[in-house]
């Protein structure tokens, strides 16, 4: 099938297999073939738009079954005769017998309409207009009315923009709605996935199509292309190119019309004039997220989020979406899962879990497969959907002693915030030293690397546990760290980095990361370790993010900063649980660059830095005062 190669590529649902054996896999493959019927059906939206619908149902009808449901815009294939050889969100619920349905949303794949990239919830619709939100009712609506042997509940589910679309499903929910789990879900497009804090995932240039090439008729064909790289090598590829606005050439730049998507016009790469032309967290941003609208999710949608703390796509969006849900719905059933996973991993059938370089334990995605998501699918679609799901309000992995722990809130109530401080000669402490300046030049021609791995990838996720001692050996890569620690250090909750910095120039990036120091006699414990690495000082990058300086104050009003002043630098990490055991070291790196997981900044301010030109970057010295500290979130 090489017309779906590209999204196979990006797709989130290439999982390990569980079994190894011909007969076993012989059995996998034809299970749906042997038990569930298919159907295909144009759904009709409230203002005409048709919506392709696949539709799995037990071939025994003697009961009635639950409908599950996936909205996706990574298309609803195979279409036709072939069948799915895996559907739902586990085996568990495959083969215990439930309605499974997929469908292309507006303006993808099979679908009519033109899609928009996060399209804009729209509160207080007239009758005729529509948005996600209402095409998932109307969906759901005709579903529960069509199809034959449902029982009348609904529940959504999905991965990564799949995830996105189970969060919508349950703001102003149908009356059938009584499960959605939103995993890995995009939350806002300025912090999620292509920006962070502002500064502009570089590393996803090539996914950029994807989402940005018009069609406004139903295709079961690809009809974008991605960008071709010619080069083994993303670091030299990038710096080569310079600034971003040369990245031009590889879209139709100049040719589209960016104020609206329902131009009749070509306008093959809107989502990248969309991104150029809104470098700020303007109306366009704030419109396309969703985390916003929480308290219009009724307590009668129980929720279940999911996230893995080394998932380097969407870690904001579940932890922001459980939040938010929190806040605004004190009386709903709203449950966290967390685990030791990069993008999606949870959903895989494979035994061993590891993320890039780390390994965690086995059986840990099995595990949530058939002791969590089916438990809470069933409990509230075939069981009495009370609230005494027995299942936790907070199920989270410790990625340090490696074992799940069950809380009643999250963060656990029993969580302190602890101020450490940057001092001199390299120390992490707990109280402040002095307020010394250390510098370093941030030289915008040997950018600090991402990774040490020289290589092309599609949308990076190994680098989230990768090894950071190739970093800590850079001289503009400031380190600060602990002593041996006498006993285990446990943080549970968000980071908030407190930075005082100077910087000769009027812009800067600034980039912190949290790493777990491992001894010097750590066991090799992963037959999969890249062979130039040991666990021996295993620098373990737990958590890390970057601000872009100009939004230090206001994403929405950027601003320079002024040369050689002492300035403050916020950036809050998103939440870790984390163990640093006895024996191991706290290590806090700061840096300025991260090429190319993110743009590099001028470091001279420019009003929008996707038109910024080659001579308005410059090498700058930056500054970091000893009276920055860490806000750490710890467990008691």
């Amino acid at each position: 099938m090489k017309k779906y190669f590209i999204l196979y590529v990006f797709s989130l649902f290439v999982f390990a297999a569980c079994n190894s054996s011909k007969e076993t896999e012989e059995k996998k493959d034809t299970y749906v073939v042997d038990n569930y019927t298919k159907q295909e059906v144009d759904i009709v939206m409230r203002d005409g738009v048709k919506l392709h619908t696949t539709i799995y149902a037990p071939k025994n009808t003697s009961k009635e079954y639950p409908i599950l449901m996936q909205r996706t815009p990574y298309s609803s294939r195979p279409y036709g005769d072939d069948m799915r050889t895996r559907i739902g969100p586990n085996v568990h619920l495959m083969k215990e017998g439930n309605i499974v349905v997929y469908q292309d949303v507006r303006g993808r794949w099979m679908s009519e309409g033109v899609y928009d990239n996060m399209r804009a919830y729209i509160p207080n619709k007239a009758e005729n207009q529509s948005d996600e939100v209402s095409d998932t009712y109307d969906t759901i609506d005709w579903l529960v009315k069509n199809v034959e042997n449902n029982n009348g509940n609904v529940g959504t589910w999905g991965i990564s923009y799949p995830g996105h679309y189970a969060t919508i499903s349950a703001i102003d929910a149908h009356p059938a709605l009584k499960a959605a789990s939103p995993q890995a879900c995009i939350g806002d497009f300025f912090f999620d996935d292509f920006h962070h804090n502002g500064a502009f995932l570089l590393s996803y240039f090539r996914a950029i199509p994807l989402f940005g090439t018009y069609k406004d008729t139903p295709t079961d064909s690809a009809w974008y292309s991605l960008p071709k790289m010619n080069s083994q090598d993303q670091y030299q590829f990038f710096l080569d190119k310079g600034p971003l606005k040369n990245l031009n050439e590889y879209f139709q730049y100049d040719q589209l019309d960016v104020s609206t998507t329902a131009s009749k016009d070509r306008i093959d790469d809107f989502f990248w004039k969309e991104i150029v032309e809104h470098p700020n967290y303007d109306s366009v941003w704030k419109s396309k997220g969703i985390i916003q609208h929480m308290d219009k999710v009724p307590s009668s949608v129980a929720t279940m989020i999911v996230g893995g703390w080394f998932d380097a796509e969407d870690l904001y969006g579940p932890l922001e979406t459980y939040k938010g849900i929190e806040k605004n719905g004190k009386d709903n059933y709203n449950t966290l899962v967390f685990g030791p996973w990069d993008h999606g991993k949870w959903a895989s059938r494979g035994v061993k879990n590891t993320v890039g370089n780390y390994y965690f334990g086995d059986s840990i995605s099995l595990k949530f497969q058939k002791e969590i998501e089916t438990k809470f699918f069933n409990h509230f679609l075939k069981g009495t959907g009370d609230k005494n799901s027995g299942l936790p309000e907070a199920y989270v992995f410790d990625s340090g002693k490696l074992e799940w722990k069950s809380y009643d809130a999250w963060p656990p109530k029993n969580v302190v915030k602890q101020d450490w401080f940057l001092s001199e000669n390299q120390e992490l402490t707990s109280a402040k030293k002095s307020t010394s300046p250390i510098q370093f030049i941030s030289d915008i021609k040997r950018p600090v690397p991402y990774s040490e791995d020289i290589k092309t990838v599609f949308t990076p996720r190994k680098y989230m546990t990768d090894d950071q001692r190739f970093a800590a050996r850079r001289p503009d890569v400031l380190v600060f760290e602990t002593d041996v620690l006498s006993e285990d250090f446990t943080l549970a909750g968000d980071i908030l980095a407190k930075l005082k910095v100077a910087t000769t120039g009027t812009a800067a990036d600034w980039i912190v990361k949290v790493i777990d120091v491992h001894p010097s006699d750590a066991p090799e414990n992963n037959k999969n370790l890249q062979d130039h690495l040991k666990m021996s000082n295993y620098h373990l990058m737990v958590r890390s993010e970057v601000l872009r300086g100009r939004f230090r104050n206001s994403f929405e009003n950027p601003e320079p900063f002024k040369p050689n002043q002492k300035t403050d630098v916020n950036i809050k990490l998103q939440d870790v649980f984390h163990t640093f055991k006895k024996g191991h070291k706290v290590q806090i790196q700061v840096q300025s660059t991260w090429f190319p997981l993110i743009d590099l900044n001028p470091q001279t301010y420019v009003d929008n830095i996707y038109k910024a030109s080659a001579e308005d970057f410059k090498t700058q010295t930056h500054t970091v005062f000893t009276d920055s500290s860490i806000e750490f979130s710890v467990l008691k």
